[in-house]
């Protein structure tokens, strides 16, 4: 089995951050602390959240192609869930000419440079042997929320999600990986975890789901269920794609056997913020499939990026 070390990192699109959790400005290379931080997390597969592409607050850079580089990852997506701009207190100007999900790759750097971006991104060392992306639109209200650099708390509202799944090539097989950023809205984002659990059924086990879920404790876990409601799942969509494959003949039905899955799991259990003094942990590894005894080291250590600290596991896949 491969020794491979997975990890998530929320960038808060690549802020650099003084020792107090304050913002620092960025450097004349607006892109060198993210491609720093990413280098040092020694990464055979990340999820990144809060990604910018071509930003003018974040210096015009594709932080997406930027951490491929920093970690040698032979292939990537960058799912945008919107295009557009920050607004000047809170929320986005969205540009209404590239509506819904894009998703770019290697094959798309240097392109629609004059269309800032915003989203999720799933970088890899291994090969990929399928991607997928989806867009969850936003919850029709906000909350109002701490944010980095303003006193008090802020009115926010809610913004499209994306998340993005790769079926990836493994030493004992191909397993999937997803990645994902969950809306802050209570119940919303339960709603998301749950999507995603259904979306991923028909593709190959063991599971892995990483991001900034917005939830805490066992919330993730307990939302994405047991192996018992997987296999629930995963028989459902085994029917659904039965049906439709029909071409009036009647088959007889057989059943495949399948290996007995262990229920989702946390692989790691520890605070990842505040960057600069954690005391809840928003970002999560969940797997299902994956022996608890193949997990190694965990770690959240501190970068000079985002208020999160990324969340890093060594796993034997």
């Amino acid at each position: 089995m491969s020794h491979l070390r997975i990890a998530t990192y929320n960038l808060l699109h690549g802020q650099p951050l003084a020792a107090d959790g304050s913002p620092d400005p960025y450097p004349a290379d607006a892109g060198a602390p993210l491609g720093e931080a990413v280098a040092d997390l020694d990464a055979d597969v990340l999820a990144l959240q809060e990604v910018d592409r071509y930003q003018e607050r974040s210096g015009f850079v594709d932080q997406a192609a930027v951490a491929a580089k920093a970690m040698g990852a032979a292939d990537w997506r960058f799912a945008a869930a919107l295009h557009g701009t920050p607004a000047p207190l809170s929320g986005w100007l969205p540009d209404p000419a590239v509506p819904g999900l894009q998703v770019y790759g290697p094959a798309e750097v240097d392109t629609a440079t004059g269309q800032p971006s915003y989203g999720t991104a799933l970088l890899t060392r291994l090969p990929v042997r399928h991607w997928r992306a989806r867009r969850f639109a936003p919850a029709p209200f906000g909350l109002p929320l701490k944010v980095a650099g303003r006193r008090g708390l802020t009115p926010v509202p809610d913004e499209p999600r994306a998340a993005i799944a790769a079926v990836l090539e493994g030493s004992e097989g191909p397993f999937t990986v997803v990645a994902a950023h969950l809306s802050f809205v209570p119940g919303w984002n339960v709603a998301q975890l749950a999507g995603i659990r259904r979306w991923i059924a028909d593709l190959p086990q063991p599971y892995l789901v990483l991001g900034d879920f917005n939830l805490i404790g066992a919330v993730p876990r307990t939302v994405l269920g047991s192996a018992a409601a997987i296999e629930r799942t995963t028989s459902r969509e085994r029917v659904r794609n039965a049906r439709q494959a029909r071409t009036g003949l009647r088959r007889r039905r057989t059943r495949e056997p399948r290996p007995r899955l262990q229920g989702w799991y946390d692989l790691a259990r520890t605070p990842t913020y505040p960057s600069h003094r954690p005391a809840v942990q928003f970002d999560h590894i969940l797997g299902i499939g994956v022996p608890r005894t193949a997990v190694g080291s965990v770690a959240a250590p501190r970068t000079a990026v985002s208020d999160h600290r990324p969340l890093v596991v060594d796993v034997r896949i």
